[in-house]
């Protein structure tokens, strides 16, 4: 595999031939890094190679501590996600309840021939919480 490397400005292009094993191993770290090829093989000739400074485990230690206090709270918040749905629930239950003796207070009112009652607040409040 033949390789031209050109600078930025000016001349001076580059040839080298490439080992088609050496172009696979570039090509892996390309995607890896995700760097176009030419770029990997430039680096490598010139030698800018980055130097980690101890921030990479810093910043390891810092991801690490991050991750205990999002369990440490989801530990907390658990039991509380759990009763939330177990209210959530009840409320759900409630609703349907209510429905029902409002159809049947209604069916009541037909046979008593009475002015229906048509409480709208009251059927968005069970509609809320039969979607929720």
């Amino acid at each position: 595999m033949k390789l031209t490397i050109k600078p930025d400005r000016g001349f001076g292009k580059v040839e080298i031939e490439l080992d088609e094993a050496l172009w696979v191993e570039i090509e892996k770290l390309a995607e890896r890094y995700g760097v176009p090829p030419e770029r990997v093989a430039e680096i490598a000739l010139i030698g800018e190679f980055g130097e980690s400074k101890g921030e990479l485990e810093e910043l390891e230690r810092k991801a690490e501590e991050l991750e205990k206090r999002v369990w440490k709270l989801e530990k907390e918040y658990a039991p509380l996600r759990y009763k939330a749905y177990g209210l959530s629930e009840d409320n759900k239950i409630l609703a349907i309840e209510l429905s029902g003796l409002i159809a049947e207070n209604n069916q009541l009112r037909r046979f008593l021939r009475l002015p229906l009652n048509r409480n709208i607040e009251l059927r968005k409040l069970i509609s809320y919480y039969l979607q929720g």
